[in-house]
């Protein structure tokens, strides 16, 4: 099957996405889990969780490793957001439906502030502080916090807060999603489909695999997606162990390329999907269409466990066994959440896990689930990951790449 670029739409029709049902959906979910865990608010800092709650976005992988902007979620009421310190970004922002406020951000890293980190991390606790106490009254309010330094946490218990880990509460949140959030999902699905398609066109022996890689950041970025959250496409030796970044070795011709897209696509939404491919010319050899179908037939079983009900360790005690060969460089998942990014939960294999997470499949769970068969030494491994939503009934696959016919 080959995907074309006017079907890059076609995945759950051609139907807009409701943005309002889409932001107060998720709104109403936040707002839900606060009031749940008896907390007066949540302050957000991770861009995702910010995504999530208002819909707004700002220089977001930027965001993900320094300090630039963060929200006061009320339990009750709407939001008051604290962008990037600078007016710019004000005055250029949409407006959104859960954002009563736009301030400027203060921020207290060591990259802004230097030695004067310590007293403005206590003037912006106190204005977080200030600004809940307007928003919730006054008193000795929980605070949900995704994400915060020293200086930060020891500032806000110092203005009064009782924290609470917040990231859980966001986690929940964010795992159940309607059907405006399934078409979102659909649509980056779809972008990607035409980035891999691309990378399949173009694979040839002498391409290089950032060459190759590059073909679905250029797909997602013409297509209103929003970045790659990793490297990960390799080829030949380098597919064993994975998790080996793309270089700039040259793809040789009887090779298996393996990759996984990771990618955030249009809305903010992941598709996150892995396929192997063999470089020709020539046929895959035994070897090769023995380690794709083993990883074919780890994703197909699990897959068939997939329905509304069923708890986290029924899932690893029925998952597909795994050849003591291939034990020690599988997958760490068999399957995990995604959203916005990877999200809640990630299931493992080993049902005798003392840490293992605990939890049941719900309907609107959007969900990956993975296979790597590679054995310790092996000359090459393939990747393999299917990407699914659980309905009423059981599953649905939504990624519609096909597997690659040659090896199966």
């Amino acid at each position: 099957m080959k995907i074309l670029q006017s079907e890059v739409h076609t995945p759950g029709g051609k139907r807009s996405v409701d943005l309002n049902e889409l932001r107060s959906y998720r709104y109403r979910r936040v707002q839900q889990r606060l009031i749940e865990n008896d907390c007066a608010a949540a302050l957000l800092s991770n861009p995702i969780n910010i995504r999530y709650a208002t819909d707004s976005r700002n220089m977001t992988v930027w965001s993900l490793h320094n300090q630039a902007r963060y929200c006061v979620v009320p339990a009750e009421g709407r939001a008051v957001l604290f962008d990037y310190a600078n007016n710019n970004c004000l005055n250029a922002a949409p407006t959104l439906p859960a954002i009563a406020e736009r301030r400027l951000a203060r921020i207290h890293a060591f990259f802004d502030v230097a030695e004067h980190a310590l007293a403005v991390s206590r003037l912006w606790a106190e204005e977080i502080a200030d600004q809940v106490a307007a928003l919730m009254g006054a008193g000795k309010h929980r605070l949900a916090v995704d994400r915060c330094d020293l200086l930060g946490y020891q500032a806000l218990e110092r203005a009064g807060f009782i924290l609470v880990e917040g990231q859980r509460i966001m986690e929940l949140a964010r795992s159940v999603k309607n059907a405006e959030e399934v078409l979102c999902a659909q649509r980056a699905l779809a972008v990607a489909d035409l980035g891999i398609q691309r990378m399949r066109d173009l694979l040839e022996p002498g391409i290089t695999e950032n060459q190759l890689w590059s073909e679905l950041h250029r797909t997602n970025i013409a297509h209103d997606g929003e970045w790659i959250e990793t490297r990960l496409l390799c080829a030949g030796p380098r597919t064993n162990p994975w998790f080996q970044e793309s270089s700039d070795r040259p793809i040789q011709a009887g090779e298996l390329v393996s990759f996984d897209t990771d990618l955030v696509g249009p809305y903010g939404y992941c598709a996150d999907v892995s396929r192997t491919f063999h470089c020709g010319p020539g046929r895959p050899t035994p070897n090769q269409r023995e380690l794709y179908a083993l990883a074919a037939e780890q994703v197909a079983h699990n897959c068939e466990l997939l329905r509304p009900g069923c708890t986290f360790q029924e899932y690893r005690e029925k998952s597909w066994s795994i050849p003591a060969r291939f034990h020690e460089q599988n997958y760490g998942s068999i399957l995990h959440g995604v959203g916005l990014v990877d999200e809640w939960p990630a299931i493992g294999w080993d049902s005798q896990d003392p840490f293992a997470q605990d939890g049941v499949l719900l309907p609107g769970m959007t969900v990956c689930v993975e296979s790597y068969i590679g054995e310790v030494g092996g000359a090459e491994g393939v990747k393999l990951e299917q990407q699914a939503l659980i309905t009423e009934t059981g599953y649905e696959i939504m990624s519609l790449y096909p597997l690659e016919d040659s090896l199966l």
